[in-house]
């Protein structure tokens, strides 16, 4: 009888577990359904908008830019639209810097969130999303936003990646010494809704 209610129990767990290892692929999936669908709403709106009028150089130059990009940049315009960043117009940006500095292009833009809700709380005028070179009364200041990726991704790649400090939780530890793994867990989502 003992046997019998541990398979029981054995087989119950299991199924459980098949269970949520599928809802969880229903969940991936439905997330990309929604990226697709993002894009091609985008791509409407740039369809009827040329449909109903001349096609001037500017729509022309969009749908041009659009056809060359890469999915990384289409990711990251999604990711900024989707949280209201004022970032949406460096998405390309934060793709040149990261293949200039052989990093994940999604890192930056994950600190960013981490950091300051994707620039929605920054000191005015600093373009510092990043809470870079900020502790005590000193704040690091910079001209654009385009200033400050490529600063910030130069600074990542010689003070981190080149000193072996690769993952959130490496990066943490010099990055933000006191946090707790917060900050680290942090990236690592944004990380990953990124994808």
């Amino acid at each position: 009888m003992l046997k019998k209610t541990f398979y029981l129990f054995l087989v119950y767990f299991l199924l459980v577990g098949f269970n949520l290892l599928i809802a969880q692929q229903i969940v991936k999936k439905d997330r990309k359904i929604a990226f697709y669908k993002a894009i091609m709403n985008d791509l409407t709106e740039i369809g009827s908008a040329l449909q109903n009028e001349e096609p001037s150089q500017n729509q022309e130059e969009i749908l041009k830019e659009f056809a060359t990009s890469d999915i990384r940049t289409a990711n990251l315009k999604y990711f900024f639209r989707k949280y209201n960043s004022p970032l949406y117009d460096h998405a390309q940006t934060f793709v040149d810097f990261a293949d200039k500095y052989q990093f994940d292009y999604r890192l930056l833009p994950a600190i960013a969130m981490q950091e300051s809700n994707l620039c929605k709380y920054i000191y005015e005028g600093s373009y510092n999303c990043w809470g870079w070179g900020i502790y005590g009364g000193k704040v690091t200041r910079f001209s654009s936003y385009d200033e400050a990726i490529e600063t910030i991704s130069r600074g990542i790649k010689t003070y981190y990646i080149d000193k072996g400090l690769t993952t959130p939780e490496e990066i943490m530890r010099k990055y933000t010494p006191p946090s707790n793994g917060s900050w680290a867990h942090g990236v690592n989502t944004f990380l990953k809704i990124i994808e």
